[in-house]
């Protein structure tokens, strides 16, 4: 005999305090986005080998989702320079 599988399992309700956390999420993920790239950015500075190719990666799908044109992304991460990275998220606060 198989055992059966409920195929639909309905999605639990959200708490009003977990629909708070979330809405607070995406209205601050901007923030939370630049943040996150200026660590990336002192991680740069002294990565070497597949961590610094990893973390040009990340800072590129970072900077994609700040709205930064694909051109410029590819000049930043051809560069394969923190310090125009760096000035380039220092344009992106200005801008905040």
């Amino acid at each position: 005999m198989e055992p059966q599988h409920d195929t639909e399992v309905p999605m639990a309700e959200r708490s009003a305090h977990q629909q708070r956390i979330i809405r607070n999420y995406y209205d601050n993920k901007d923030s939370i986005m630049l943040q996150k790239l200026g660590d990336m950015v002192a991680d740069l500075y002294l990565a070497e080998g597949k961590k610094r190719t990893t973390l040009w990666q990340r800072a590129a799908k970072a900077l994609v989702q700040l709205g930064v044109n694909q051109k410029q992304v590819d000049h930043i991460v051809a560069s394969d320079n923190p310090s125009i990275l760096a000035k380039h998220l220092e344009t992106l606060l200005a801008k905040k």
